[in-house]
């Protein structure tokens, strides 16, 4: 008997599950009601008086075409992350993640009116789930990396930058599209510095993850890497106070003091439990399937 075909959303998380609800009780709001677009989507020229903006906007998906990629994005890639992470953390990822790109976006906005003096970046409405869903590659990319995908034919580590190269590509056919670049772009980098420098530990409850695997220029081809460290470096210093060019085994420090066990080893571990915890789920789904297709032949 041939193997039953693996159900792509089977086993989905009740939070998942939740999430998208939210996503899909939004989008049905906004198209009865769409004066409560003004409410929740972030509209620069608004964010003063209507800051709760930042936090509502990044879960309304105004198109349909938005929405369904959104929540199904969630189902799939959620089902990965959240036993990794644990509800708690999955949960919080996507606060920040979400928060701090729509202030990237409003900043973004704001900086380019001054620039332009085109009033329409104050008064057009930015929402969306793709920051965050983009930043759920990121997080592909750092439990399995070398994890291949077997539709793309590609490893797990570099889906976050052919997702972001095609994303730029469709802007030059599609110039409705560019709308989404500051969303996607934010995305991405806030959660790459969420798990890089602020995510926490439970088992040594350290923050970030810093090994080389998940530095910054390995989001991009090896040939550019030395152009990109420099540069990685000076914003890393910037924002964090401390320098890149230290190895895998050296450690983050804490003032004056190191702290034990935040180097590559802990990366590997993450990296193991992210490979262990998405083959239990996909055995576990294969064994659903052929239990189903069992019954159904009985």
């Amino acid at each position: 008997m041939s193997t039953p075909p693996l159900p792509l959303f089977s086993g989905t998380t009740r939070l998942c599950k939740g999430l998208a609800v939210v996503l899909l009780s939004v989008h049905v709001l906004i198209n009865f009601f769409p004066s409560a677009l003004n409410y929740l989507a972030l509209i620069p020229a608004w964010t003063i008086p209507f800051a709760w903006n930042l936090i509502t906007a990044g879960y309304v998906e105004q198109s349909v075409y938005g929405v369904v990629v959104s929540t199904l994005s969630l189902l799939f890639i959620g089902k990965l992350l959240e036993p990794v992470w644990g509800s708690r953390e999955f949960i919080k990822f996507i606060f920040v993640v979400n928060f701090l790109t729509s202030v990237c976006v409003f900043i973004t906005a704001i900086a380019l009116y001054y620039i332009t003096r085109q009033e329409n970046y104050l008064y057009m409405p930015l929402s969306g789930f793709h920051g965050v869903i983009f930043g759920f590659l990121v997080g592909i990319k750092q439990i399995i990396p070398d994890q291949e995908l077997p539709f793309l034919k590609i490893k797990a580590k570099w889906l976050p930058s052919m997702t972001l190269l095609l994303s730029f590509a469709v802007c030059f056919w599609t110039i409705e599209a560019t709308t989404y670049l500051p969303t996607i772009v934010s995305g991405a980098y806030i959660s790459w510095i969420y798990l890089r420098y602020w995510q926490m530990k439970p088992e040594t409850k350290l923050r970030g993850d810093p090994s080389e695997d998940f530095a910054f220029s390995t989001f991009f081809p090896e040939f550019l890497r030395p152009v990109i460290d420099p540069i990685a470096s000076i914003f890393h210093r910037l924002f964090c106070g401390r320098s890149d060019t230290s190895d895998d085994g050296q450690d983050y420090t804490l003032g004056s003091e190191p702290l034990p066990g935040s180097d590559s080893i802990e990366a590997s571990r993450r990296r193991e439990r992210g490979a262990r915890a998405l083959e239990e789920r996909l055995a576990a789904e294969r064994l659903a399937a052929a239990a189903r297709t069992a019954e159904e032949n009985v």
